[in-house]
């Protein structure tokens, strides 16, 4: 493979740190590079050294003649006075650019909802991201370098990013460069792995799911003395090898001695276990939505939901920006009113909410960590040991040295730790989280990740970041027009629904058939007769529901296979349930 890029002994130094230290890399033809790494070890400094934005201390970059190089950068640097379409393809005349495939693509991938005269200076943070990346995408590069592409992006746009950058070049040709937290990009996307730490930049084969496997080989080799990161990074791999096989399949290497490894590792969680403690500390009654619904003004953001969460249930949100996730959460925590319907809650509930404007630290800012935790609970239990609150900071990738810091002064990553930290100290018994992969990088994700699946409780994760949830809840809900949507499919079946619904609009306008006639007058009482039947069943089931919710409470807790049985029985119901909903759906807009 012919070289693009790269570095010799680099060696980067800030007045407290030593940066880089004699770090010698290269980008080939045809590479695809993820680069990972915790806060602060210097993934973004590397990337703006190999693209020529940040001058080394020692040793130098190379590159191939005439190698071009495109960078987005973590601050965007737009003109604020200038429009989205000048932006994006600049002074050239309106036939060219709109004849030319890709910046049709990239332009209907990221900005199709952005009016094409809008100033920028105008734009919320998350439209000027991705003004900024489809900016970027519409010229011609041989190497793409990416700083948290998939920040403000949501699951559709990830899963069109990691489309275009695969898709962007021939096989064996040009080279992507990218730091992302999010780990189904890199899964997806990444043919190997940089890990920034500690001054070095040690390379692996494959993805995420590969630098898992092959990081605790090292470990093991190594003999590393960092226990605590080690053993969660078994958690993490029992996960990939149980949970997601598929993933592990790329790498050449010899995984035999770290399959070893998790021999006797169980399950990441024990759904029934936390289902047993979750009845015991909520009873059956959780939260209802009853045919709820929040419009501001002329705006209906939310329609005509019914959902009944249930004790221990761990469910994840998707949907589009703007598609009203956080205001459903509002409707959980009983900070956004329903406009009609209405919200049931438990009278056991205690209800945690992680937000994403750290809402929590907003009356704490002047004090020190220290003088925080010293206010909170002594101990918390997690897996069975008692924590003090430093110790759980400290099992959340958070430095002693941080404890005197005052909160205002941590950086987004420490204030997520400190947040989460707080929300679980409090003891909810339900806890809502908005997405809360903002700002951490990945082995925070994974801490978060195994605090999480001994928590017993009632979760909901509204996030875009698609390994987390598959890897803490169970079930995925969407919020399509305005209404909750169960996805048994996965976010596969929502990409799936999007596609379906931006498609149908064109397909009618573009036909240019008579519209066909509406259902015969037999057709129409045939459906109305099959609404009625299931709207009966239905209503069987919502009391078969109850009653099993009441018989889990009152079971002998003790009875596990007879606890597995009504769960069972429960998913099962839950399942029918969300089937025949769908169809009455189909058949209430044939006869409506």
């Amino acid at each position: 493979m012919a070289h693009l890029l790269g570095a010799e002994a680099l060696h980067l130094e800030y007045p407290t740190t030593v940066v880089l230290d004699s770090v010698t890399i290269g980008v080939e033809e045809g590479d695809r590079i993820g680069i990972v790494g915790r806060n602060g070890d210097g993934k973004s400094s590397l990337l703006n050294l190999l693209a020529g934005r940040l001058e080394p201390d020692g040793g130098r970059v190379t590159r191939r003649g005439g190698t071009r190089v495109g960078v987005l950068p973590q601050d965007d640097g737009l003109d604020a006075g200038a429009t989205v379409g000048r932006t994006i393809v600049g002074d050239r005349p309106e036939h060219e650019w709109a004849g030319d495939a890709r910046v049709r693509d990239v332009i209907g991938g990221l900005v199709a909802d952005l009016p094409w005269d809008a100033r920028i200076g105008d734009l919320s943070g998350g439209q000027r991201r991705r003004v900024a990346l489809a900016a970027l995408l519409v010229g011609e590069w041989d190497v793409i370098a990416l700083d948290e592409p998939t920040n403000h992006l949501d699951v559709e746009g990830i899963a069109w990013l990691a489309e275009h950058v695969k898709g962007r070049w021939p096989r064996g040709a040009g080279g992507l460069l990218v730091i992302t937290h999010d780990r189904w990009f890199l899964d997806e996307v990444c043919t190997a792995t940089w890990e920034v730490h500690d001054g070095v930049v040690e390379p692996f084969e494959g993805g995420y799911a590969a630098y898992v496997l092959q990081r605790v080989e090292r470990d093991r080799i190594a003999a590393a003395t960092e226990s605590k990161r080690q053993n969660l990074m078994r958690k993490e791999l029992a996960w990939l090898r149980r949970g997601a096989p598929a993933r592990t399949s790329k790498p050449k290497f010899r995984i035999d001695a770290a399959n070893q490894l998790i021999e006797d590792v169980p399950p990441v969680r024990n759904p029934l276990e936390l289902q047993r403690l979750a009845v015991a500390r909520l009873g059956k009654d959780v939260i209802d939505l009853e045919s709820a619904g929040v419009a501001y003004g002329e705006t209906e953001v939310l329609r005509d939901v019914t959902w009944r969460l249930a004790p221990g249930e761990r469910t994840g949100i998707v949907g589009a920006n703007g598609s009203g996730k956080s205001t459903l959460l509002g409707l959980l925590a009983g900070t956004v009113p329903p406009t009609s319907g209405r919200v049931k809650r438990g009278k056991t509930v205690r209800l945690g909410l992680l937000d994403q404007q750290f809402s929590q630290l907003a009356d704490i800012g002047d004090d020190r960590v220290r003088e925080v935790l010293a206010r909170t609970r002594t101990t918390f239990a997690v897996d069975g040991k008692d924590l003090t609150p430093a110790q759980l900071l400290e099992r959340l990738g958070f430095a002693r040295e941080h404890l005197s810091t005052r909160v205002r002064e941590l950086s987004g990553g420490q204030k997520r730790r400190l947040q989460l930290l707080l929300l679980l100290l409090d003891e909810p018994n339900v806890i809502a989280l908005d997405e809360p992969t903002n700002d951490v990088d990945a082995d925070m994700l994974a801490a978060m990740e195994d605090l999480l699946d001994s928590w017993p409780g009632t979760l909901v994760v509204v996030s875009h970041d698609r390994y987390l949830l598959e890897r803490v809840t169970d079930q995925q809900y969407a919020i399509l027009d305005g209404r909750l949507r169960h996805l048994p499919g996965g976010v596969e079946e929502y990409l799936r629904l999007r596609r379906e619904q931006q498609t149908r609009p064109a397909t009618t306008t573009a036909d240019p058939a008579p519209r066909p006639a509406g259902p015969s007058g037999a057709e129409r009482r045939a459906a109305q007769k099959e609404v009625a039947s299931i709207e009966r069943r239905l209503d069987r089931l919502g009391a078969e529901v109850d009653d099993l919710h009441r018989r889990m409470a009152e079971h002998d807790q003790s009875d596990y296979e007879g606890l597995q049985a009504l769960t069972e029985r429960l998913r099962e119901v839950e399942d029918e349930v969300a089937s025949l909903e769908e169809r009455w759906i189909e058949l209430s807009e044939l006869v409506g």
